[in-house]
Parts: structure tokens; sequence; C-alpha cells
């Protein structure tokens, strides 16, 4: 059995709806899948599955109920995929204690599966970081906007602070020391403080080394416009494994696709509602390498370094793009697509483009002060 959690540093990036259409496409490819929904502020996971209500979830489960994690495993419509609620209704659900969480993983340890995503909250709580850990390869879901890549960033470094003050006792002169850095995690240089560590707490340090050298976590782009938006993964990567010493492997590339809003209010994945959509190919490419990179019996992914998970994703880019515009072309000659509905589309296009540039200019701004306030400092 594969764990694979997916997480987002903001939300808005579309990482629930990823991992729904990922368990049906991993479904329709024979695996048996298990979708839990994890986000248990705000669990809506079902509403995508076409569920329009639960009877319970993970909620009543720990709730003191008599149900077992069993009963809250549910069939669902679609092939070889199953389901565990969140119950975003029960109060405090969010805040789990360190024996809930425990308990949970254990439960998730035990299902009879090949595949378990894991649907997690947005940011970087303690929750969503402990169950993202739960598994090495971990996907982290991004959009090309300057503050998604930040996001992105930022919980890849509470993720990798996380494993730190696992892997060091708290009563320790390591562990207090950590401590006292979590207060300016924005600034800290992982290498720096690592080197500072290994001086104070030779065998915590061993131990990080040890568990962070199975933390290979994975990105996939979503929500892009054009060929170039693939080019922001790099900066991340380049970010994590300046500042973190962590190579992050690329999935590949989403765009953009107004059909998925559509199919959302039909109570239907993407893949169900148009499977020939190029968002749907996109779903499926990427649960294919799903199954390459976690099945021993199936055939590797081509990839020598981690460069080639890169150039790969680029061409997917520019591959997707082309087509995109064809099927385009194709609905505005044969009808279907009028020259209105093509201008409105630019349109908002365009509104869009410059939300973004001031978004931009607004990040600017701040990472300008904050350079500023660190010289002075």
């Amino acid at each position: 059995m594969q764990i694979v959690p997916f997480a987002s540093g903001k939300g808005g990036v579309g990482k629930s709806l990823l991992a729904c259409n990922l368990a049906v496409a991993l479904g329709e490819a024979g695996k048996r899948v298990v979708l839990v929904d994890l986000d248990l502020g705000g669990s809506n996971l079902h509403l995508m599955l076409g569920m329009r209500s639960v009877r319970h979830g993970i909620g009543t489960f720990l709730s003191g109920s008599n149900l077992s994690f069993e009963d809250i495993v549910f069939s669902t419509d679609y092939q070889n995929v199953r389901f565990v609620p969140g119950d975003a209704e029960i109060p405090g659900l969010a805040n789990l204690t360190a024996a809930q969480k425990r308990m949970l993983v254990r439960r998730i340890n035990k299902l009879d599966a090949d595949f378990v995503l894991l649907d997690l909250g947005a940011g970087t709580s303690y929750n969503t970081l402990d169950f993202f850990l739960t598994s090495g390869n971990g996907v982290v879901v991004a959009t090309p906007t300057p503050t998604a890549m930040v996001n992105a960033y930022l919980l890849l470094k509470n993720a990798v602070f996380r494993i730190l003050t696992n892997s060091f006792k708290k009563k320790s002169k390591a562990g207090e020391y950590l401590k006292k850095q979590a207060d300016s995690l924005q600034r800290i240089y992982i290498p720096t403080l690592l080197e500072k560590l290994k001086g104070i707490d030779p065998d915590g340090h061993q131990a990080f080394q040890e568990a962070f050298s199975r933390f290979t976590p994975r990105i996939i782009l979503n929500m892009l416009e054009d060929p170039k938006d693939a080019d922001t993964a790099h900066r991340l990567r380049r970010s994590s494994k300046q500042y973190l010493s962590l190579d992050v492997e690329h999935l590949g590339v989403i765009y953009r696709d107004d059909l998925q809003d559509i199919a959302l209010g039909s109570g239907l994945p993407i893949l169900r509602y148009k499977p020939s959509a190029v968002l749907s190919q996109a779903v499926y490419r990427i649960a294919d390498k799903l199954i390459q990179l976690n099945m021993e019996d199936a055939a590797p992914v081509e990839w020598e370094s981690v460069d080639d998970s890169y150039e790969e994703a680029q061409m997917e880019a520019h591959t997707d793009f082309d087509n995109k515009v064809d099927y385009i072309e194709d609905l505005l000659h044969s009808g279907a697509l009028s020259q209105g509905d093509l201008v409105e589309t630019i349109k908002n296009q365009q509104i869009e483009i410059q939300h973004l540039r001031r978004e931009n200019m607004l990040y600017k701004s701040k990472l300008v002060k904050a350079m500023r306030q660190g010289y002075e400092a």
C-alpha cells in the first residue's frame, strides 16, 4: 500500500479536486484506492464525489461513538474507489491531540488498498504537517502565482523543521535550542542550523538525517494559463535545494479549465464529466506516473534524475497548451463557441492577469521591505 498525502501552502489551488480526480483515475487503472478527507476543519470532499451528505466520518469516529474505523469507509460510485469522510461539523475537530493523530495513522496504515490518498487542509498546522509526513512521498499542489509558490516553499520548510523537532528530544539542549528558533522560522537557514545542532547533539542529528533521507516530496503545478507558467516550479526547486537541502521532484502540470467548475456543480469529477478534456488527460498522466513510481511490478518512470522530471513537465506544458488551443479552435469552427464567448473569455483572462500583476507587485514590495529590515538588523 502506498500512502500519498496531498497538501498546499494556501487554499484555492485545486488540491482537493486533484486528489478526488486522481483517486478516480487510479481506480479506473485497476488500483484499489481509499480517499481520506483529512481537511478536518473544512471537509467537503464528499461533494466532489457527488455524495450530498454523509452519515458519519472521522469526526464521529473520534467523538466517542461505537463506530469502528471500517464503519466510516464508504463505497462510492467509482470503480475501486472507497471514501473516508471528514465530518467538519464536529466542534474542535481541526485540533486533534497527538494520541488521536497516532490512532488515525494506525487505522489508515491498516487499510486494504493499493493507494491511500490523503486530502489535507491547506497551510502549515501541526495536523497538516504530521499527516503530510506519514509518507515520504507527499505531494505539494501549487499554482504559478508568487504567493502560492512562497506558501508552497514555507510548507516544505515547516515540514523540514517538523522533522527536526521530532528528531531531537524536547528537553535536550538541542530541543531547547530548536524551541527558541521556532519563533523566527522564516529567517532560519536550515543548513546553518543543522551544523549548529550537529555540534550540540550528534545522535539527534543522525536521527534527523535518517528521517530526512526518507522525505522525498513532489510537486504538481495546477491552473496554468500559459507554458511559461511552468517555469515557476524551477524557482521553488532552487529555493528548496539552496535553503532546505531538499530536491523536489516534479509530477506534472495541469491547465486551468472552466469545465472543472461545471463538473463540480454537477457533482461529478472532471474525469467522468469530460474524460477527453485536456485537464482530464493531464490527471490520467499523473496517475500513470504515481503507479510507475510506487509499484514494483510497473515499468519505471524514465527519469535518470530529478532534472528529467522538470524537463518532462515543461514539454507537457507546451503539448497541453497546443491541445487546448486546438480544442478552442474546434469549438469556434463548429459553432459551439461563438466569437462573443471567445472575446468574453479573453477579457476575463486579461482581468485575471491584471490582478496577478498587482499581487506580484505587492509581493515584491514586501520582499524589498523584508530585505531592508534584514540589512538594518
